[in-house]
């Protein structure tokens, strides 16, 4: 259900990837949300599970008795207000990186000036330094946020390597890609609706 819910609407190795599960592991469990009500799939050009209001509403609850049993709902806040004093940097790091100014006018970047990706890629990596320890912490809060550290790792280590693809491609798990499902998860997690999470 968490996996679903990171990601919205997605096949079972989507999912899968997103928990650090098989996609063979994570389709029975899916195929039995569906019976149960508390998903739904849809087959057609864009094929994929999603929960239904029930679902979402079980999750819910779930979370929240999830985190008031390990006593670390002020540690996920804290982490929260850190990771989220840092949003705005990522996504303008991550415009940086689609657009760029030519002649004082901003323009689809074709990644042509060298240097400038450069300085993208640099300004990733001390943002990437200093959402490390927030991941570490949510990960000794609970062991399920452990995987976003590892994986935005990985992300900035193939950006670095050359394979850009992972600075923003959707449909890989790339740096912006983690990001948000990270982002996704505190907010579950804590119960805030992203239209409202300005005002928490």
């Amino acid at each position: 259900m968490h996996g679903l819910r990171l990601k919205g609407f997605a096949e079972a190795d989507g999912v899968g990837e997103a928990i650090g599960v098989a996609g063979a592991d994570a389709k029975p469990v899916l195929d039995q949300l569906v019976t149960e009500g508390l998903a739904t799939y849809r087959d057609g050009k864009l094929s994929g599970f999603t929960l239904t209001k029930l679902g979402r509403e079980q999750h819910a609850a779930l979370l929240s008795a999830e985190l008031d049993a390990a006593g670390v709902r002020a540690e996920v806040q804290d982490a929260y207000r850190r990771f989220l004093q840092l949003n705005t940097d990522l996504l303008t790091i991550c415009t940086a990186w689609q657009l760029r100014d030519v002649d004082g006018e901003s323009v689809i970047n074709d990644h042509a000036d060298a240097g400038h990706d450069a300085g993208v890629i640099h300004q990733l990596g001390s943002l990437h330094a200093q959402v490390e320890p927030i991941c570490d912490d949510l990960a000794e809060a609970l062991e399920r946020f452990g995987g976003y550290g590892p994986r935005l790792s990985f992300a900035v280590d193939r950006i670095r390597a050359g394979d850009t693809d992972w600075f923003t491609k959707p449909m890989i798990p790339s740096y912006h890609t983690v990001w948000f499902e990270m982002h996704e998860d505190l907010l579950s997690t804590l119960g805030i609706e992203r239209g409202s999470e300005g005002g928490s």
